[in-house]
């Protein structure tokens, strides 16, 4: 029986690593605080590319395969070559493809600039399969989690129905939603939280969303701190809310207490499927049954993994190798 059918987009990663960029901080922008630029109507050499099956629904589902959680993938692709070679792609990873939607479209296709020099990443992405998403209550009711991650399309829609399915079948629910949809409707991301067993948003996701949940001015140092971050998002009704913020590691609330864990001191190759990563490990824990400590160890060191490579699925852990990386990992109580 597949555990976890995985809700979300889907789409080609196509990987141009660069030194060329210029990065400069830009504290002001409390939402973007770094930025990087390039020389307007310049040509750049790339000596390399790398080709990823990308998408958090699919990054999800395949993290969550190799922890030994059976996965269905729940998205649309088109009837491209693009479409077939990422079916394959997840047929190779033996995650379950049978709900996967083929319209007479373009499949996802984003081209990621990597900055070589901190492993961070630029995304531009077509997304004209993904914005057909659509659920049927019906072929979601036999899961008993639903994962939700990054959702495009009629995606308060999507919201509505996992919701629903959720309330008749009792199946639990992690979400990690889109900059799009906070900037296009926080107040339904926030609703929908509060339906969440597992919440999750990177620091700049949650300071958006709690800006207009709260719909008032916040001091910088206050809007700035994680356990003020997690109170405010906890109040959603989410049972346990995650925070990530990159080589600073990620945050844990669960009600009871705050728990924080730094990331792995390694160097970044590429960032991009890092929070995938870490959703897939933290959630492949709690639904095992672990801790909130060892759930936490398991994200950070699945993420910590991925961005030693290109893209999104090559550095994800199987089960014996994430044991053997958690024991590196220490978790700090914040209370």
């Amino acid at each position: 029986m597949f555990q976890v059918i995985c809700i979300g987009s889907t789409s080609k990663d196509i990987f141009f690593p660069t030194k060329e960029g210029v990065v400069f901080d830009t504290p002001e922008d409390i939402t973007a605080q770094k930025k990087i630029t390039f020389e307007l109507g310049a040509k750049y050499h790339i000596e390399d590319r790398f080709e990823s099956v990308g998408g958090c629904a699919v990054n999800v589902a395949c993290g969550l395969q190799r922890l030994n959680i059976q996965s269905s993938c729940y998205t649309v692709l088109g009837n491209d070559a693009d479409g077939e070679w990422i079916e394959n792609e997840l047929k190779k990873e033996k995650v379950e493809t049978n709900l996967i939607k083929k319209e007479n479209c373009l499949s996802g296709l984003s081209a990621i600039v990597i900055d070589k020099n901190s492993g961070e990443r630029i995304i531009f992405s077509n997304q004209e399969a993904n914005e057909r998403l659509n659920v049927t209550i019906a072929e979601i009711l036999s899961f008993p989690w639903i994962a939700v991650s990054d959702p495009s399309g009629d995606w308060r829609d999507i919201l509505k129905k996992v919701a629903e399915t959720s309330a008749q079948t009792d199946a639990k629910i992690s979400f990690t939603p889109r900059g799009k949809n906070i900037v296009e409707d926080a107040a339904a991301v926030y609703a929908f939280a509060g339906k969440t067993e597992l919440f999750f948003v990177n620091k700049d996701e949650a300071i958006e969303i709690v800006n207009r949940i709260k719909g008032e001015t916040i001091e910088a140092d206050k809007i700035n701190d994680e356990k003020f971050l997690l109170t405010e998002l906890k109040k959603s009704g989410a049972k346990i809310v995650i925070i990530t913020d990159g080589n600073r590691g990620a945050w844990v609330y669960d009600g009871l207490e705050f728990l924080h864990a730094d990331a792995m001191k390694i160097e970044a190759v590429d960032s991009t499927g890092a929070g995938d990563a870490f959703f897939s490990g933290f959630s492949a824990g709690h639904i095992k049954g672990e801790s909130l400590e060892e759930s936490l160890k398991m994200g950070i060191a699945n993420s910590s993994n991925v961005i030693l490579y290109y893209g999104g699925k090559q550095g994800l852990l199987n089960s014996d190798a994430i044991e053997k990386k958690i024991k590196k990992i220490k978790i700090k109580k914040l209370n």
